[in-house]
Parts: structure tokens; C-alpha cells; sequence
């Protein structure tokens, strides 16, 4: 049977109430300059202080990056869509928001495990921590995350892409993602869902029971270090700790066997998307000494009359 595959979707967005669509622009617009204005002053404070030699600091930059560049992909198109309420979007525009979205969050997701293993190495094998931790294998395994992410998210597309869309074309989300698209498809997708299932809820289920096991051996581990010492590496990684919750359990229930309530979802997606990148900075600087101190140093008074 030949379909005939629509042009353009219509996002339906977060809220069917008109009246509260303007402040939740203005809301979300001032989220959306908070997360760029955090993520960036975290990753020019690591660049522009000696703290990027640290493994620890060199994740947490990339970290910030994405952030920002995932909360992109989101953000502004949901904002105008609240302002002006022109929900609209192509289908190649869709697809390229889906696979941005998908790269850069489990981009994320390889990022945040890359630094639960270095904190396992720092704090579990510290004379080997050098060697271990090099800057080869700190950039290694950064690729890894990148070239993982790109696979997960053409996977994605590849699947959605050669589906047929003959319509209704009206996404109840406020972004492209691959369920609300599944269940617009002109075709049994019941397979693609358990695929989709396996590979994605299924890998965020085991990489969040990874991570919990991690930090249990680590914390075990503290229990034989001075105070002082556990004092600080406990503040490291309650922050982290803190971040892996956050973006880890709202996307865990999303992409849960038997997730089919969207209103859900699109709550759940809010967690992943605006919220945690948004308190990323405040967890990572408020709960650090150093990357106060590094802040200081880097946004200071002083350093602002040497550029003067």
C-alpha cells in the first residue's frame, strides 16, 4: 500500500490552556539564559584556571557544553512555540531535533560515567590514579562517550525515518521525540517500541544500577580514610551523586517498559532537558571549594582590572 508521508508536524507543546502559555515563556526564557549563563561560566572557569588539568574538571566542561548544547535543541523551539504559538516543524527539522537531542543527552549519559569510573579510580586505586587517568585516556574515553552517542542517535533516526507518516501529524510533546512519533506511524510499531525499549530504557536502567553499585563500592572504600579525606571526597561525589539522580530518574521513567502516558513523559522530559542542566552549576560551585576558589580567581575584581 502506498502512503503518502506528510511534510510537517504540529507539536501540541506542554499546556492546552492558553493563558498561561506567555508566563511560561518568560519562565522558560529566563531558565534557558540561567542554564547557558551557569554551563559557560563553569566551562570558561575550568578552561581558564588550572583546574582543567584535573580528570575530574575535564569532564565536567564537556559536561557544561552539552548541557548547553542539549538544552538547544529544546529550549528555544519551545519558547517561541509558547510566545507566539507557532507549533509547527518540518519533517527534517524533526528528525535533526530528534537526533540532536538523543546525541547529546546520551552524550551526557557516557560523560557522567566517565566521571563516576574516575572518582572510582581516584578514591579506590589512588597510586594508580596518574597512569590510569591520563590525558590520552581522559580524551579516549570522551570519544567513546561522542562515537557511542552518534550510534544510539542514528539508530534512532533510522528507525523513525523510513516509517510511514500518513497522518494525524500532531505530536503530543513539545519537542520530537521517538515515541509520540512511533505513535503517529501508519504501520504496526509494536516491535520498534520493544527495540527502542531495549536499547535505550534498557541501557539507561543498567548504566543508573551501574553507577549505584560504583558508589557503594566507593563509599565502602571511604570508610578506612582519614575524616578530613572522606570529608572532601564525599562532597565530590554527593555532587555528582546529586547530578546522576536528577537526569537519570526522570529519563529512566520515560523510556520504562509500558510507558505510554505522554502527559508523563513530557513532565519527566522537563527534568532532563531544562531542570537538571539547570542546576548542574549550582551543585557543581556550591558544593565544591574548588571550583569557588577557581571562580574567584578567574572572575575576580582583579582579574577584571588586568583586562582593563
Amino acid at each position: 500500500m502506498e502512503y503518502e508521508n506528510i511534510t510537517k508536524f504540529i507539536l501540541l507543546g506542554l499546556f492546552s490552556n492558553a493563558d498561561v502559555k506567555t508566563p511560561c515563556s518568560v519562565i522558560f526564557s529566563l531558565c534557558y539564559l540561567a542554564i547557558l549563563s551557569g554551563n559557560m561560566a563553569i566551562l570558561l572557569t575550568i578552561r581558564g584556571s588550572h583546574l582543567g588539568e584535573q580528570p575530574m574538571y575535564f569532564f565536567l566542561s564537556y559536561l557544561s557544553f552539552v548541557d548547553v548544547c542539549f538544552t538547544s535543541t529544546v529550549a528555544p523551539k519551545l519558547i517561541i512555540d509558547l510566545l507566539i504559538q507557532w507549533n509547527t516543524i518540518s519533517f527534517s527539522g524533526c528528525m535533526s531535533q530528534m537526533f540532536h537531542a538523543h546525541f547529546f543527552g546520551a552524550t551526557e549519559i557516557f560523560i557522567l560515567v566517565a566521571m563516576a569510573y574516575d572518582r572510582y579510580v581516584a578514591i579506590c586505586r589512588p597510586l594508580h590514579y596518574v597512569v590510569i587517568m591520563s590525558r590520552r585516556a581522559c580524551y579516549i574515553l570522551l570519544m567513546a562517550s561522542v562515537f557511542g552517542a552518534f550510534i544510539h542517535s542514528l539508530m534512532h533516526v533510522l528507525i523513525i525515518i523510513q516509517l510511514p507518516f500518513c497522518g494525524p501529524n500532531k505530536i503530543d510533546h513539545y519537542f520530537c521525540d521517538v515515541f509520540p512519533l512511533l505513535k503517529l506511524a501508519c504501520t504496526d510499531t509494536r516491535l520498534l517500541k520493544i527495540i527502542i525499549i531495549t536499547t535505550t530504557g534498557v541501557l539507561s536502567i543498567l548504566t543508573f544500577v551501574a553507577l549505584v553499585i560504583s558508589y557503594v563500592i566507593i563509599l565502602s572504600t571511604l570508610r578506612t580514610r582519614s575524616s578530613e579525606g572522606r570529608r572532601k571526597a564525599l562532597s565530590t561525589c554527593g555532587s555528582h551523586i546529586m547530578v546522576v539522580l536528577m537526569f537519570f530518574l526522570p529519563l529512566t521513567f520515560t523510556y520504562v517498559p509500558m510507558a505510554d502516558s505522554v502527559s508523563d513523559d513530557k513532565v519527566f522530559a522537563l527534568f532532563y532537558t531544562m531542570i537538571a542542566p539547570l542546576f548542574n552549576p549550582l551543585i557543581y560551585t556550591l558544593r565544591n571549594a574548588d571550583m569557588k576558589n577557581a571562580m574567584r580567581k578567574v572572575w575576580g575584581p582583579h582579574k577584571l582590572l588586568e583586562e582593563t
